[in-house]
């Protein structure tokens, strides 16, 4: 069975924004408009966001934060909050505190880098993110309870991966992601987890349900094929193929975010720590 790797096509447009405010701003965009994972998460983190700001000062550990595009989301919706951005790649870091300089007052995040096997911080934090991370590492209980130490009581972890339903996508001689340390999660399993962790389960949902992973394939999986394929080359076909197929796909995001899907190819959950 071959496999369509997916961080060698996030390292191409790394290599793109890296040096232009500008594109990056257009990358975080594109990112929050074509991946339904964002729709789910940015409601998750503004309606508990918004709780923990009425409250005052606020702290959050984006762990695995990748290009920070939800650092600077957070960091725009909500004025009392500081972020610790961390990832196990120095070089998006690197980068990511070069844009943040100029898009937000300094002191208000900071970036290190951290293995999440032997994470450890040295203050408390209100919430923790931790998004598309967990289904690349196999003992993922060691990071949620790693995260959930650097939790204050009754501080919120949330989470998005793959779910188990994401093993129906293959087909016979082709996978899309190959760097994955498991398939992904059941409702169950992540609930079984977190609970190991320290973190009691408040909110677990299947997303990229019947609507949302037709948009996904057309919108994400197919394109993301050809860039495998063609290389940069595949921004010509592109050009010609978005303006017919997106409409239909950002109406069938919005299907998903008001759905209660029964499976789905992606799941999230929000927690407490206990």
């Amino acid at each position: 069975m071959s496999t369509i790797e997916y961080d060698p096509v996030k390292d191409k447009f790394a290599g793109i924004i890296k040096n232009s405010r500008f594109l990056r701003r257009v990358f975080y965009f594109l990112l929050d408009l074509f991946f339904l994972r964002s729709w789910h998460l940015r409601r998750l983190i503004r309606a508990t966001g918004s709780t923990l700001d009425q409250k005052g000062e606020w702290s959050l550990l984006d762990a695995g934060s990748g290009f920070g595009q939800y650092d600077r989301f957070i960091l725009k919706q909500f004025d009392r909050v500081t972020v610790d951005s961390v990832d196990v790649k120095e070089d998006y870091l690197l980068d990511n505190r070069h844009y943040f300089q100029g898009e937000v007052d300094e002191g208000r995040i900071r970036f290190y880098p951290a293995d999440l096997l032997e994470f450890q911080s040295d203050q408390t934090f209100d919430m923790a993110i931790c998004i598309d991370v967990l289904e690349h590492i196999e003992d993922d209980v060691k990071v949620m309870k790693n995260i959930a130490d650097s939790l204050r009581t009754d501080g919120y972890f949330l989470m998005h991966s793959p779910s188990h339903y994401s093993e129906e996508d293959g087909d016979e001689d082709t996978t899309f992601v190959g760097e994955h340390a498991r398939p992904g999660y059941s409702k169950r399993e992540i609930s079984r987890k977190l609970k190991a962790a320290g973190l009691q389960p408040e909110n677990v949902h299947y997303t990229y349900g019947f609507w949302g992973h037709k948009a996904w394939i057309l919108s994400v999986k197919w394109p993301m094929i050809w860039f495998n394929k063609m290389g940069l080359a595949a921004a010509i076909v592109l050009i010609f193929y978005y303006p017919v197929v997106l409409p239909f796909c950002l109406l069938m995001n919005r299907a998903d975010l008001h759905t209660k899907n029964r499976k789905g190819n992606g799941i999230y959950a929000l927690a407490r720590k206990m």
